[in-house]
């Protein structure tokens, strides 16, 4: 069975999962829209966004923090054709007004699963997290010390692959954390190690 196929699989799998009780009858953005399962490059962000990713179904698209997206990734000279785009929970969560709210240590556990095969399955040499959630969730599938106020874009080891920690692209991180010209040149160092690719990056 080749890439496509086990990909088209495990896609099915999330697709029928009923893991998270609150997340029943929302549907994965877990598709081919997710990218090339031969990407170099994969972007792991926190959860589908209800005014993005889960109406257009793919990910980082259809508001605010897909268009930041689409400009931080030119600056790292690279195309949606080029990379894998995934999240630490492939279903949007929502508190009791409908709007988006952060993924349950639970809902983060269960989705575990799918983002480890999701990693093995496209076999990325670099690693890119968005935002603070991500870059705990790979903690659950091998274990590191990294944060985003210590390594935020920062060329790290992790698990045999190389990890490039980045903060989330919404419009709040930009105006509290990380604003918009210093994540561009985040994305630099992005552009540099896929150039770089190959070479052994820094450790920690």
């Amino acid at each position: 069975m080749d890439k496509k196929e086990q990909f088209a699989r495990l896609t099915a799998e999330a697709a029928n999962c009923t893991r998270c009780p609150a997340m029943c009858g929302r549907a994965a953005v877990f598709s081919e829209l997710n990218g090339s399962v031969d990407a170099r490059v994969m972007f792991i962000g926190e959860a589908p966004g209800r005014k993005g990713a889960d109406q257009t179904r793919t990910p980082f698209s259809g508001d605010q923090s897909g268009k930041n997206f689409e400009s931080f990734l030119a600056a790292a000279s690279l195309t949606r054709s080029e990379i894998f785009i995934t999240s630490a929970a492939l279903c949007n969560p929502r508190g009791a007004s409908g709007a988006n709210r952060r993924p349950t240590t639970q809902e983060l556990r269960n989705c575990s699963v799918f983002l480890k095969r999701t990693i093995e399955l496209v076999n990325p040499e670099i690693i890119v997290t968005l935002g603070g959630v991500a870059l705990e969730a790979l903690k659950r599938l091998h274990d590191h010390s990294f944060t985003l106020r210590d390594d935020g874009a920062k060329v790290r080891q992790w698990n045999d692959r190389t990890l490039i920690p980045l903060y989330h692209p919404s419009p709040q991180v930009l105006i509290t954390s990380r604003n918009a010209s210093a994540q561009m040149r985040d994305y630099k160092v992005v552009k540099s190690a896929v150039r770089n690719a190959g070479a052994s990056p820094a450790s920690t």
